[in-house]
């Protein structure tokens, strides 16, 4: 994909003369010079301008829509136009709506060269988000000028496979099987349902509105949310075009589905396939993405001529084009012309529950769970860890490395990771041992295997010592440090410890433990300590103490089944940082 793609009614003579000004512009025109007065001409039709220098208006459209704004700019330029007594020309450029969005509110890094004067996101959510970040002339009363409904997306193949199964697509399915009660999904439902970045794509902010509406308020729903932010993250996609293209790569995942647009679906597939992408509605209903056309620029001919452009996009013509390229109309009451077999023929029915203030909220959500993170896991080996749960078979350490493997699946490639284990002189001379380097999960920490794959052999082949004591309080400290001395200013700085919950004295005591840690606890470069504690005994009056002197948190589990639910939790504490409540 080719981002900054660029369509201008402009002539040689004028890109040049604005390029001193603006920036370089690219365009298709001809070129007629009569009685010295500059004259653009497109095709050989009527003169677009003539005898003084036109109104430019330069509009950023979102990727998905900029071809149908690029096409009507071009129809719109041939109508001749005027703002202050001068002729319009709209030049439209592609880009992402994160950039125009940092662009605005005044960022210096990964921004456009020029202020636009006119930009089409891909939903309200952006313009909403530029306004609260402080982005200024961006008036109301926006022009939408196309929708699209959001789709769960699948090759045609796959959609009749689940119908023989009964399985209807719902957003439910955007959570991991863990949140739904399983370890994997079954063979009648999708083994990967992926979405668009919400960081980058309209679609991702629609998704994670719809997910948190599906699962409601409180705890449990903290949880979930949390759960889908970390399986979104590990496979979301900057775009629907590489989305899409995704469906039809059979190399990973065997029953793909994504969540798109309805007209990207369109647009897939007018290159022939012989199993094309099919588009399927939610049963619990959908989102309607808008694309709003807001006036960006501040000098006041421009804003007039950016104004009328927006207008002529809402007008009769304007909408003819947008429905030609597979949206919907403004208002939704028009469908797309020729729309193909692969989208459905149904008018899709909304979720009235999802509100902008909804949206506005689940992006702010994301936005507190996405950021990466830089995470130590202290694992407990001792001889507690080597007793069996309450009614099981297994150890307390086989189902927390059990459970940690799976929440391996949680952690997107951006996150730094490490493992140690602790029992005394499990480390010979030390009461600790470095199994993982604290590092990127992405990358080997020496050879060819990635800490990601070495975290996942570790947590299958990992045993507690019988005959080894507990050195809880003293790893704990030396863990807290060293995620200290490896802080990350843009990361979540965490120390999970995963324990039976019992030191057994032979280093530092408790008090002791706590009242250096909040000696040494940095407001300005926090470490969280969360503790993950299971089984019968766990010290709970102290551990709590402990995780307090950090802004942390203590979760205990009883029940094998428990502790991915307690460290979904443990993770959701992000959701409402800084204002938690202790325990929360």
């Amino acid at each position: 994909m080719r981002l900054g793609r660029h369509r201008a009614a402009l002539s040689p003579q004028q890109r040049r003369a604005r390029a001193l000004r603006r920036g370089m512009l690219a365009g298709t025109t001809v070129v007629a010079v009569v009685a010295a007065a500059v004259v653009v001409v497109f095709g050989g039709g009527a003169a677009l301008c003539a005898t003084r220098e036109p109104v430019l208006v330069s509009v950023a459209a979102a990727v998905d829509v900029a071809p149908a704004v690029m096409e009507a700019a071009g129809r719109f330029n041939e109508t001749k136009a005027t703002a202050g007594g001068r002729c319009v020309l709209v030049q439209v450029t592609e880009q992402p709506p994160a950039t125009v969005l940092r662009t605005l509110i005044g960022d210096r890094v990964g921004v456009l060269r020029d202020r636009p004067d006119g930009w089409v996101a891909d939903s309200s959510a952006w313009i909403r988000l530029a306004r609260n970040q402080g982005a200024g002339a961006l008036p109301g009363g926006e022009t939408v000028v196309a929708t699209s409904p959001l789709v769960f997306a699948t090759r045609s193949s796959l959609a009749e496979r689940f119908a023989v199964g009964k399985t209807e697509m719902n957003w439910r399915m955007v959570f991991p099987a863990t949140v739904r009660g399983r370890l994997a999904p079954t063979e009648n439902e999708p083994d990967v349902v992926r979405v668009p970045d919400p960081s980058l794509a309209g679609a991702g902010i629609a998704t994670v509105a719809a997910a948190r509406d599906v699962v409601g308020t409180g705890p449990d729903a903290d949880k979930a949310l949390t759960a889908f932010v970390r399986w979104a993250q590990a496979g979301s996609a900057p775009d629907y075009r590489s989305m899409l293209a995704a469906v039809d790569d059979r190399t990973f995942w065997e029953r793909p589905v994504v969540i798109v647009p309805e007209q990207s679906v369109w647009t897939h597939n007018r290159a022939p396939s012989d199993d094309p992408v099919v588009a399927l509605h939610p049963r619990e209903g959908t989102i309607e993405l808008d694309y709003p056309y807001v006036v960006t620029a501040t000098d006041p001919d421009v804003a007039e001529a950016s104004e009328a452009f927006a207008g002529w996009l809402g007008g009769a013509e304007g909408q003819e084009i947008v429905r030609r390229a597979g949206f919907r109309s403004g208002d939704g009451t028009q469908g797309p012309i020729s729309p193909g077999p692969e989208l459905p023929s149904t008018t899709p029915r909304v979720r009235p529950s999802v509100s902008p203030e909804d949206i506005d909220e689940a992006l702010r959500a994301w936005s507190r769970l996405a950021p990466p993170t830089n995470i130590l896991v202290l694992t407990d080996t001792s001889k507690h860890m080597a007793q069996k749960l309450k009614g099981g078979a297994t150890t307390k350490a086989g189902v927390a490395l059990e459970a940690a493997r799976i929440g391996l699946q949680l952690f997107p490639e951006s996150t730094r990771m490490g493992l140690w284990e602790f029992a005394h002189r499990v480390g010979g001379l030390q009461d600790y041992r470095e199994r993982v380097g604290l590092g990127p999960i992405n990358e080997p920490e020496s050879g060819q295997v990635v800490r990601r794959g070495e975290l996942n052999r570790l947590t299958a082949t990992m045993r507690a010592h019988p005959e080894r004591d507990s050195s809880l309080y003293d790893s704990i400290l030396r863990g807290f440090r060293k995620v200290g001395a490896e802080y990350r200013e843009e990361m979540n700085n965490s120390l999970l410890v995963i324990t039976a919950g019992k030191d057994d004295g032979r280093g530092i005591k408790m008090p002791a433990l706590v009242e250096r840690l909040r000696d040494e606890w940095d407001p300005d470069r926090p470490v969280q300590i969360i503790v993950i504690a299971f089984g019968d005994g766990v010290d709970r009056e102290g551990l709590t103490a402990i995780t307090e002197a950090t802004n942390g948190s203590l979760h205990v589990a009883q029940q094998p089944e428990e502790i991915i639910d307690v460290f979904l939790a443990a993770l959701a504490r992000r959701l409402c940082r800084p204002t938690c409540k202790q325990g929360a």
